[in-house]
């Protein structure tokens, strides 16, 4: 039988059909009371020419999980959410595996909402960490 965070999860990955979180295959896949995580892996298709990760692709990445999460913790069938403010800080580099962003809520208001966003490699070393502002715009 399916639980809450398993429909959560699976809402957010059938999101990404058709859009850049698909081309950089981006999957939602643990989801907590104030926290969102994706999973991107890392192959040539994200490299800059030197072989590691590309500082746009961990940004989209931080972006796309940081503006999901934003739709799952407030009311996304009333809202559109939007990122107006990204910066990142690039600690580590990485050539080969997965990076996993971890979304946690910094401020939650009701116009404007603040995201840590840190990566990860799969040894839980620090690639990057990364703060996104989301704006919730009301649907008309």
């Amino acid at each position: 039988m399916e639980n809450h965070k398993d429909k959560i999860l699976k809402v957010c990955n059938a999101a990404s059909k058709n859009t850049l979180m698909e081309t950089l295959e981006i999957e939602y896949i643990e989801v907590g009371e104030n926290f969102l995580i994706g999973k991107m892996p890392v192959s040539p298709k994200v490299h800059q020419p030197d072989g590691v990760l590309h500082g746009g692709a961990m940004v989209a990445l931080a972006e796309s999980v940081g503006s999901m999460a934003s739709y799952i913790f407030l009311d996304g069938q009333n809202f559109f959410v939007r990122g107006i403010e990204i910066s990142a800080n690039h600690v580590k580099s990485v050539k080969a595996g997965n990076v996993f962003a971890k979304a946690i809520i910094v401020h939650k208001g009701r116009t404007t909402q603040l995201w840590d966003i840190k990566i990860t490699d799969e040894d839980s070393n620090l690639i990057s960490v990364c703060k996104l502002t989301t704006i919730a715009l009301t649907k008309k």
